[in-house]
């Protein structure tokens, strides 16, 4: 987990809801940083251009 947020602009992502909240933001080259946006100060992940794609296809396809 990563605890600094210099320079990184999160935003909700679409398909979140009240009990289930992820927030992202660009962390350049193509890497995503995700959080827990309920619990932010936890830190975040990133996740390579390629994770962050197929994350997005698996959600899409929900």
């Amino acid at each position: 987990m990563y605890s600094s947020t210099e320079g990184l602009d999160f935003r909700k992502s679409s398909y979140s809801n009240p009990n289930n909240c992820v927030e992202f933001a660009d962390a350049g080259e193509g890497t995503a940083a995700v959080r827990d946006s309920q619990n932010p100060e936890d830190g975040h992940f990133l996740l390579p251009g390629r994770e962050w794609s197929a994350l997005l296809g698996a959600v899409r396809r929900e």
